[in-house]
């Protein structure tokens, strides 16, 4: 018996994608633990019990810098969001209050998703994350609060998410 191959993955609005499911992985993420306690110089996220969490700074820890602070740094984002349309244009500074709003809740509980930039271009809003999930998370969110038309692109060579939502 052949034996079967997991489905391609492909975007459907409301639904979890193959890609979500982490098969792929983060190249400028650590392998394997860290040594523990760490504290990324940076912005002080702490690696703790296998996950970067925002706690104080334990005595001793060691000093890393963190995967979201390396992106930062090297202007690597795993995400992109272009955001276009005529409703996106005259409708700007709520599209991204709801964007900031969701980047916050978001960072509070998981200190790798961060927004990177955001820049206007041709018309459109440029937003660069750190994240894959952030940048899907973004893409998810305006379509359910404003509908129009979403898609995305994930290239896993390059660990790299591609969102466009446009009204």
């Amino acid at each position: 018996m052949k034996p079967k191959q997991p489905p391609t993955p492909s975007f459907q609005p409301g639904q979890h994608f193959q890609l979500m499911d982490e098969i792929v992985h983060d190249p400028l993420q650590d392998l394997g633990k860290l040594a523990e306690p760490a504290v990324c110089g940076t912005c002080k996220a702490v690696y703790h019990k296998g996950h970067w969490q925002w706690l104080a700074s334990p005595p001793n820890a060691y000093l890393v810098q963190c995967p979201a602070c390396k992106r930062v740094q090297q202007k690597l984002p795993a995400g992109y969001v272009t955001i276009s349309g005529e409703f996106a244009r005259s409708h700007e500074a709520e599209l991204l209050a709801l964007i900031h709003n969701l980047e916050t809740r978001e960072k509070q509980e998981h200190p790798l998703k961060r927004i990177m930039n955001i820049e206007h271009a041709d018309g459109a809003i440029e937003i660069t994350t750190t994240d894959i999930h952030l940048a899907h998370g973004i893409g998810e969110a305006l379509h359910h609060a404003y509908k129009g038309e979403l898609e995305s692109h994930f290239n896993d060579a390059e660990y790299l998410l591609r969102v466009h939502w446009q009204r």
